[in-house]
Parts: C-alpha cells; sequence; structure tokens
C-alpha cells in the first residue's frame, strides 16, 4: 500500500468523537394476536456485549463491537476498530414488558414482547336474567 493512498483515505476517516456516535440497528418489527416480535440486525455484537434494557414505557438496545489486534500489533489505518449500536423505542402500555424474551443469533437480534393480558381480547359470557 502506498503511502499516498493511505495519506488520502486518512483525510477521509471519521474523527474519534464521531466514531464514539453510536449506529442505529435496522430494525423490523411484527405484530401477532399475542404480541409483537422485533428483529434488530447487529452484526458482530456478542451476547456479553449485547444490552436490553426497559425503562418506564422505553426499550433501549445497545451492543459493542471491539476487533482485537493480535499482540504486537498496531493498526496502520482502522476503521473498524470498535463500533456501538443504539436504538430506543417506546413501548405501548398493551405490552407486558416483565415477559420479554431475547435471543440473539447471527447478528440478528428476536426480541418478543407479548401483550399483556388487559390487552388480550376476551370472550365475555352473556348471562340471561
Amino acid at each position: 500500500m502506498s503511502t499516498e493512498v493511505v495519506q488520502r483515505e486518512t483525510q477521509h476517516v471519521p474523527t474519534a468523537a464521531r466514531q464514539a456516535q453510536p449506529v442505529s440497528p435496522r430494525v423490523d418489527i411484527v405484530e401477532d394476536a399475542d404480541g409483537i416480535t422485533l428483529f434488530a440486525d447487529m452484526p458482530g455484537v456478542p451476547r456479553d456485549a449485547l444490552h436490553v434494557q426497559v425503562e418506564g414505557d422505553t426499550l433501549t438496545l445497545r451492543g459493542d463491537i471491539a476487533i482485537a489486534l493480535p499482540p504486537g500489533m498496531d493498526p496502520y489505518y482502522a476503521e473498524l476498530r470498535s463500533s456501538a449500536w443504539e436504538r430506543s423505542f417506546t413501548l405501548s402500555r398493551e405490552l407486558d414488558t416483565s415477559a420479554i424474551a431475547a435471543t440473539l443469533k447471527d447478528g440478528v437480534l428476536d426480541l418478543r414482547i407479548p401483550k399483556a393480558e388487559h390487552a388480550k381480547p376476551r370472550k365475555v359470557d352473556v348471562q340471561l336474567t
């Protein structure tokens, strides 16, 4: 790699401040009669660096990626050394946040949030008087 190419590319590398900004993961949300399922694309985020938090009616997804270099190596040019993912959602009160189930497979977070019992359709028996 020539020094000229590295110098030219370095001019376009984001500053540390811009790299610190979390990336918003792409998300699909589907609803069925029993609740919603959220699929968040978070490639490279290991399970132990993934954080799902509910506070009040806000759901927040956070994940961190750190690419480790072999010992004794210093980056000559680096854009992928570390990254953070973050996205927040306002949840409906019809959802039961105490029963959230989450799995991570192949970089996709699958988050299932069931509807609260009071929000599910129910049959009302009519009494004869």
